[in-house]
């Protein structure tokens, strides 16, 4: 598995001259990092103003990073899975009429799955921004950097979870299918692009001094 290499060997085999690990992996890698800086400023929260109210918002912010963080470093290999088994399809043998049915079956279904991981790493890398706009706006201000970088990687998580998902979509002929992944994908970009600004708005003042 992606996920118990150690950093290095991560590294090295992203630039490697295989096709997998690719952007979709690294997507999931990059909010799961994101939801980590989240969760790493609520720990230095808690506790520190003696503000029950902020603590339990704290401990609740910790709990659901975590759960985070999990479900996109399994999503890491989902992703390269996915993007295997499409290879996998377009390489079935399609000499008889029967083949070529089952080959394209096969290749239909394994794009929508390719689709859909990075769809599904998209909308957990929007949780990842709401996590770290929560941790920069209400967290410890000694790192307010922290919770910042955590927000720009999950900002550029969904957008580079969205551009595998239309990658993928330009080879599926069902249309619906299409049409509500690219809905959804746009939704989520716009939710990004959004929270992002906001989020430096909230930060800028703090990371320049001026707060």
């Amino acid at each position: 598995m992606l996920v118990d290499l150690t950093v290095r060997e991560l590294l090295e085999r992203v630039a490697s001259g295989e096709p997998v690990p690719g952007g979709g992996s690294m997507a999931a890698l990059c909010a799961a990092l994101a939801s980590g800086l989240a969760e790493m400023v609520a720990r230095l929260t808690v506790g520190r103003r003696k503000d029950s109210a902020l603590d339990h918002e704290m401990d609740q912010l910790i709990d659901r990073a975590r759960t985070l963080r999990g479900d996109l470093t399994r999503a890491v290999d989902l992703d390269s899975d996915a993007y295997t088994k499409v290879m996998v399809a377009y390489r079935m043998p399609k000499t008889t009429g029967e083949e070529k049915r089952l080959r394209s079956e096969a290749i239909q279904e394994a794009l929508k799955e390719a689709a859909r991981v990075p769809l599904a790493v998209a909308e957990m890398a929007v949780d990842a921004l709401e996590l770290a706009s929560l941790a920069v706006r209400k967290g410890n201000k000694n790192a307010v950097t922290d919770g910042l970088a955590g927000a720009l990687m999950a900002r550029s998580a969904v957008m580079a979870a969205a551009a595998n998902v239309r990658v993928n979509l330009q080879g599926i002929t069902d249309e619906a299918f299409v049409q509500k992944a690219q809905a959804r994908t746009e939704l989520l970009e716009k939710k990004a692009l959004a929270a992002e600004e906001m989020i430096r708005s909230w930060a800028q003042p703090l990371v320049t001094g001026g707060g």
